[in-house]
C-alpha cells in the first residue's frame, strides 16, 4: 500500500514529525518499505501561462513563446511537442535551480533570446514522464510557487502488509490505526446521499449468492467523459502508485484508495438486458481492458449480462464495456465479494489488479453503500450527470458472521507480561473500532467490527493490544515452567543422529519448497495425480511434491551451473501423497550424489562414485537402527530411476524406498550430463530398531569354513546369504561375502561367489562332524533353491 503523508494527515494529523510516524508505523505492525519525496529539490519555479507560440525562426522544432507569470511577460524558447496557447506549466525563472543543482540563466538559442525554461514532470523529478511539458489544471493560479500550487513538500510512503490486513489498505484504516496510535482525533469524509433525478435502474440477479453476497448498482446518466480529474486527484493517485487514465476511472481508484473499497464503472450502451453475477460457462471468453484475451474457466466469477461476460469479479472488466469518450451514460457497481471464491483467480489468469488484491485479503461488507455514495457525490461533481436510485441485492446468510469475543483482563496480563488498568484496555481497543462491554471485573465482551474480519479469538485482541502498547516496551521476562525430563526410547533412532550421520559421510543438508512445479511433479511421478494449491505463490510452485527429489535435484542443478562438480545433498521432510479427502504426509528422508566418490586431495583417486557408494550410505543409515537383518535389497523399476540401477528397500515385505540412477531421459530432460544417484527412505521405517542386549562372549574358540559356489547370474547374493544363515545352524556367528567372479574357467551364464562362513558355541567346542553337517546342511539348501554347485 503506497500513499500520501498529506492526504493521510488530512483524516488525522497527530502532533509528530515525518521520520517519527514512519518509525511508529513500522513498530506496530505495518512495516514501512519504502519513504520517497513526491518531488525533487528545487525552488525558483512558478506557474506559467503560455500566451502565444510562434515557429523559430532557425529551427523547425522550436518554439518561440511568450509566458506570464501573472504580473511579467517572458520570451521563452521550446522545444516540447505540446506547448500551446493557453497552457499552465511549470515555468523556471532566471536564477531558478532546478533537481541536480542545474541552475537557470539567460540563454540564447539558435541565435533567439530564452528567458528561463518551461518544465516536464521528469526534470522537476514529479515523475518519470519527459514526453512534453507538464500540464497543469486550468484553475491552477498563474504565479503561484510550484511547490505550493501542486502541495510537493510531500512525502509517499509505501507500507508491506501482511495478508491479514486487508482493513489497512485504503486511507481511511491507515487513519483509524494512526489515531489509536497517537490517541489523535480521526476526521473522515463526510458522506452524504446525493439527490436522485431519474428513476432508471438495471435489472440485477446475482446467480451465485455464496460468492457474491451483496451487489448494489447505480445508472448515472448524461457524463460527460471529456472532464479531466483536478489536479488534487490526480496528484494524490499519483502518489500512491495510480496513474490517472480519465475522469471516470480516477473517481473509482480514488475512493478505492480512499475508502478501501473497489468499484467498476460500466458503459451503460454495452450492456444487454440487465446484470448477471454467475459463473463463467465452459469455453467463455473476455477481452480484458488491457487488451489481452482470456479463457475462462469455470470456477470464475464473472460480472455478465444477458449475453456475455462483462468482466472477471473483482478483477479486471472487459475492454468493450469500458468507459470510452463516447459514453454517456454509466453503470457503477460496487460489490462484496467472498475473499475465498476469489482467491487465486487473478493470479491463475497472469493477472494482479488492486482490486484483486483487496478482495482476495477481505474488503468490508459493510461498504459498499458508503463507497456508492462517496463515488457517485464525486462523479456529480467533477463529470456531472444525473443519479438514480441504488439497486441491491444482499443475501445475509452468506455475508460474514462477527461472533463476540470474551476478553479477560487476567489473560492479557498472562500474555504480555504487563498490568494494564482496564481503562487503559479501554482506551487502546476502542479507536480500532472494537466495542467493549464490560461483564465483570476484568472481563469484557468485545463486538467486532466489519472491517477487522481477521479477529475471531481472544489472542487476536491481546496481539492488537500488545501492538498498540508497543512492542519495543513490553517487559523482556523469562519464562518460569516445571519441566520434568522425558525419556527418550532407546529402541528409536533419532532424526539428528541420521543427519549427523550423512553430514559424516560428506552430505550437506538442504532444506526445500514442499511445493514444486507441476512439470517436475510429472517428471518424477508421472503415475501419480498432484494435490494442487488452491492459492499458489506462483504457477511453478503450486503442486505439493510426492517425493523429496524434485527439489534435491534442482538445487543439485544449481550447485552443477555454478561450477560445484562434486555434490552430496540430503534433505528431511514430509511428502504429500494423495488428495484432500485421502492425503498421507509422509517424513521422509532423501538424498542426491553425483561427481566423485572423494574429494579432491593428492591421496584420493579420481574414481566417480557409483551405485554402491551410495548403496553402502544407505546401508549405513538402516544399520544405526541395530535392526539391519531385516531390510533386504530388491531389484526394482521407478519411473525416475534407471532400470538397470533401481533397488527397492524392503523391511519384512514392507516398502521402505528406493535407491539408484537417475533415469538418463529425466536426466537429459533437466539438463545433466553426469551421472546421479538418488536415494529416499521412510523415516517411519528406518527409527524403528531393535534395543540392544548383552550377549556373553564365547570362551571357546570359533571354526570358519569358506565356500565357493557356482551360480546363476540372476540369483542376487542377498539372497544366497539369506538362504546359508537360513540352514547353517543357531551356532553361525559371522557370515561374510568376500569375492564375486565371473570370467574365465567358468560358465559364461553362471558367477562364483564365495563366502567365509564363522561358527561357535556359547558353552563347548565344536567338533568336526557338527561343522561338516552345518557345511552340508548349507549346500543342499544352495542346490534345491538355486541349483548351485560347488566349485572345484
Amino acid at each position: 500500500m503506497k500513499f500520501s503523508e498529506q492526504w493521510l494527515r488530512t483524516w488525522v494529523n497527530p502532533q509528530v514529525s515525518h521520520a517519527e510516524l514512519v518509525a511508529r508505523l513500522s513498530m506496530v505492525g505495518l512495516e514501512v518499505d519504502g519513504v520517497e519525496a513526491v518531488a525533487g529539490q528545487f525552488s525558483g519555479v512558478v506557474v506559467g501561462e503560455v500566451l502565444s507560440t510562434e515557429q523559430h525562426p532557425d529551427a523547425d522544432k522550436l518554439r518561440v513563446c511568450q509566458v506570464s507569470n501573472g504580473s511579467e511577460t517572458f520570451q521563452v524558447v521550446c522545444g516540447a511537442p505540446n506547448v500551446r496557447p493557453g497552457l499552465k506549466i511549470p515555468f523556471a525563472m532566471i536564477g531558478a535551480v532546478l533537481p541536480g543543482d542545474f541552475k537557470i540563466k539567460k540563454a540564447k538559442l539558435r541565435g533567439v533570446e530564452s528567458n528561463g525554461m518551461l518544465c516536464s514532470a521528469s526534470e522537476l523529478q514529479i515523475s518519470e514522464d519527459n514526453s512534453g511539458l507538464m500540464e497543469l489544471a486550468a484553475e491552477t493560479l498563474v504565479g503561484a510557487d510550484i511547490r505550493a500550487a501542486l502541495n510537493l513538500d510531500d512525502a509517499s510512503i509505501e507500507i508491506g502488509l501482511t495478508p491479514n490486513r486487508g482493513d489497512c489498505l485504503s486511507i481511511a484504516g491507515l487513519a483509524r490505526e494512526v489515531g489509536a496510535i497517537y490517541g489523535a482525533p480521526v476526521t473522515p469524509v463526510e458522506v452524504v446521499s446525493v439527490d436522485i433525478v431519474h428513476q432508471y435502474t438495471l435489472p440485477v440477479e446475482v446467480l451465485a449468492q455464496a460468492a457474491c453476497p451483496r451487489y448494489l448498482g447505480r445508472v448515472i446518466r448524461n457524463v460527460d467523459p471529456s472532464r479531466s480529474a483536478p489536479t488534487w486527484m490526480v496528484e494524490r493517485l499519483r502518489r500512491s502508485g495510480i496513474r490517472s487514465i480519465d475522469a471516470i476511472v480516477d473517481i473509482t481508484n480514488y475512493v478505492m484508495l480512499e475508502l478501501g473499497q473497489p468499484l467498476h464503472a460500466f458503459d451503460l450502451a454495452e450492456i444487454n438486458t440487465g446484470i448477471r453475477v454467475r459463473m463463467a460457462e465452459e469455453g467463455e471468453s473476455l477481452v480484458l481492458l488491457d487488451g489481452q484475451t482470456v479463457k475462462l474457466r469455470p470456477d470464475t466469477l464473472v460480472i455478465a449480462d444477458h449475453q456475455r461476460a462483462l468482466a472477471i469479479a473483482g478483477v479486471m472488466g472487459g475492454e468493450h464495456s469500458g468507459v470510452s469518450a463516447d459514453t454517456r451514460d454509466i453503470f457503477l457497481e460496487c460489490a462484496y465479494f467472498d475473499s475465498v471464491a476469489l482467491a487465486g483467480k487473478a493470479r491463475s489468469y497472469g493477472l494482479h489488479t488492486d482490486a484483486s488484491h483487496r478482495y482476495e485479503r477481505g474488503v468490508d461488507p459493510d461498504l459498499t453503500r458508503k463507497a456508492m455514495e462517496r463515488a457517485t457525490s464525486l462523479l456529480l461533481e467533477i463529470v456531472g450527470g444525473e443519479a438514480g436510485p441504488i439497486s441491491e441485492v444482499l443475501d445475509k446468510q452468506s455475508l460474514p458472521l462477527a461472533v463476540p469475543i470474551i476478553l479477560r483482563s487476567e489473560r492479557i496480563n498472562q500474555m504480555l507480561g504487563l498490568e494494564l488498568a482496564s481503562e487503559q484496555v479501554e482506551k487502546m481497543l476502542s479507536p480500532l473500532g472494537l466495542n467493549l462491554v464490560a461483564e465483570g471485573e476484568g472481563v469484557w465482551r468485545v463486538d467486532v467490527p466489519s472491517h477487522r474480519f481477521d479477529i475471531s479469538i481472544e489472542v487476536d485482541l491481546i496481539e492488537e493490544i500488545g501492538r498498540l502498547y508497543g512492542y519495543d516496551r513490553l517487559p523482556v521476562r523469562y519464562p518460569q515452567a516445571r519441566l520434568a525430563p522425558v525419556a527418550t526410547p532407546e529402541g528409536r533412532v533419532t532424526i539428528p543422529a541420521l543427519r549427523r550421520l550423512l553430514v559424516s559421510r560428506g552430505y550437506q543438508e538442504a532444506i526445500t519448497y514442499s511445493f514444486i512445479d507441476p512439470k517436475l511433479f510429472e517428471l518424477f511421478t508421472p503415475d501419480t495425480k498432484p494435490l494442487m494449491l488452491a492459492n499458489p505463490i506462483s504457477v511453478e510452485m503450486s503442486a505439493m511434491r510426492a517425493t523429496l527429489w524434485p527439489g534435491l535435484v534442482t538445487a543439485l542443478q544449481y550447485n552443477l551451473n555454478r561450477q560445484q562438480a562434486r555434490v552430496r545433498l540430503f534433505e528431511s521432510g514430509l511428502r504429500f501423497v494423495g488428495q484432500l479427502d485421502d492425503l498421507k504426509q509422509e517424513a521422509m528422508l532423501a538424498g542426491v550424489v553425483t561427481g566423485a566418490r572423494f574429494g579432491e586431495a593428492w591421496s584420493n583417486g579420481r574414481d566417480a562414485v557409483d551405485f554402491y557408494d551410495v548403496k553402502a550410505d544407505v546401508e549405513a543409515l538402516l544399520n544405526t537402527s541395530g535392526g539391519e537383518q531385516s531390510f533386504s535389497f530388491v531389484s526394482g523399476e521407478h519411473s525416475a530411476l534407471h532400470p538397470g540401477q533401481c533397488a527397492r528397500i524392503e523391511r519384512e515385505g514392507r516398502l521402505v524406498g528406493y535407491v539408484g540412477s537417475l533415469h538418463p531421459q529425466l536426466a537429459a530432460s533437466l539438463g545433466i550430463d553426469q551421472s546421479v544417484y538418488l536415494f529416499e527412505l521412510l523415516l517411519s521405517e528406518i527409527t524403528e530398531g531393535r534395543l540392544p542386549r548383552f550377549v556373553d562372549l564365547s570362551r571357546f574358540p570359533e571354526v570358519r569354513r569358506d565356500l565357493a559356489i557356482l551360480v546363476s547370474k540372476d540369483v542376487p547374493a542377498a539372497a544366497l546369504l539369506a538362504s546359508i544363515r537360513e540352514a547353517a545352524g543357531d551356532n553361525l556367528t559371522d557370515l561374510k561375502l568376500f569375492d564375486v567372479y565371473e570370467g574365465k574357467g567358468i560358465d559364461p551364464l553362471s558367477k562364483s561367489v564365495a563366502v567365509g562362513l564363522t561358527w561357535q558355541h556359547p558353552s563347548r567346542t565344536l567338533n568336526d562332524d557338527e561343522v561338516s553337517d552345518a557345511m552340508q546342511a548349507v549346500l543342499i539348501s544352495l542346490e534345491e533353491r538355486f541349483n548351485a554347485t560347488l566349485r572345484k
